[in-house]
């Protein structure tokens, strides 16, 4: 755990601050769940290993003796979005683009570098698998990345394992970097070998964003044109 001083605390706001210009400028709307959850909507949902790293809550009164959690705090962002998508599905629109910036929890011995609590900043688009919407979270993560300072990074866009029943991908069509291909952007890191051959194979994302604009008869496309950012 970490205290933050006044310099260290600005710093913090000053990039948040533009995380949120950007992504606000795309269309992504804010938002923000609690701290802490109910233990069973995060258990399971991040392997064995997983599980062992979450801070549980005790239950209070005659029930704290017996050592059982009913509450736990949030291990990332993605469960908790998954939660507010099922609580609010007639609520919230059916394309839905969301950023979230929260600190999260991790009950574990951090090595050098790594902490117990930090802060994730998670940009998710539900309801579409269209390209033109992978294009514009690369576009506008690398436009963050770029306003910060960061001129030498990567975006490796990888296929998320595993199919599931057909439950699950009803599910995981809600909550996008589930089941679509997901995006990582490391920072300091170029592709390598055959990950850079199969890169030198893939579309840009300027042309998949012309190749969605333009064409009329794709319904994501056109969905997507008014939120699309500068081009």
């Amino acid at each position: 755990m970490r205290d933050f001083l006044p310099a260290d605390v600005r710093r913090r706001e000053y990039v948040i601050d533009v995380v949120k210009e950007v992504y606000e400028r795309y269309g992504f709307e804010p938002l923000e769940t609690p701290a802490v959850e109910n233990i069973e909507t995060l258990l399971g949902k991040y392997g064995e290993e997983g599980n062992q790293l979450i801070f549980k809550i005790l239950k209070r009164g005659e029930h704290e003796r017996t050592g059982q959690a009913d509450l736990a705090l949030r291990y990332d962002l993605t469960v908790p979005l998954a939660r507010v998508v099922a609580q609010y599905q007639n609520e919230l629109p059916k394309f839905f683009k969301r950023y979230q910036i929260q600190p999260v929890w991790r009950a574990d011995r951090p090595a050098r570098g790594r902490f117990r609590e930090f802060y994730q900043c998670d940009v998710d688009v539900l309801g579409s698998r269209s390209m033109v919407v992978e294009a514009e979270i690369c576009t506008a993560a690398s436009e963050v990345l770029t306003k910060l300072g960061f001129d030498d990074f990567a975006i490796d866009r990888r296929e998320a394992e595993g199919e599931g029943d057909e439950r699950q991908r009803h599910e995981e069509d809600r909550v996008a970097d589930h089941h679509r291909p997901w995006l990582a952007i490391e920072a300091g890191r170029r592709p390598e070998g055959e990950e850079a051959e199969r890169g030198n194979d893939r579309p840009t994302a300027e042309e998949i964003l012309a190749t969605g604009i333009n064409d009329t008869e794709n319904t994501q496309a056109r969905r997507a044109r008014g939120l699309l950012g500068p081009q």
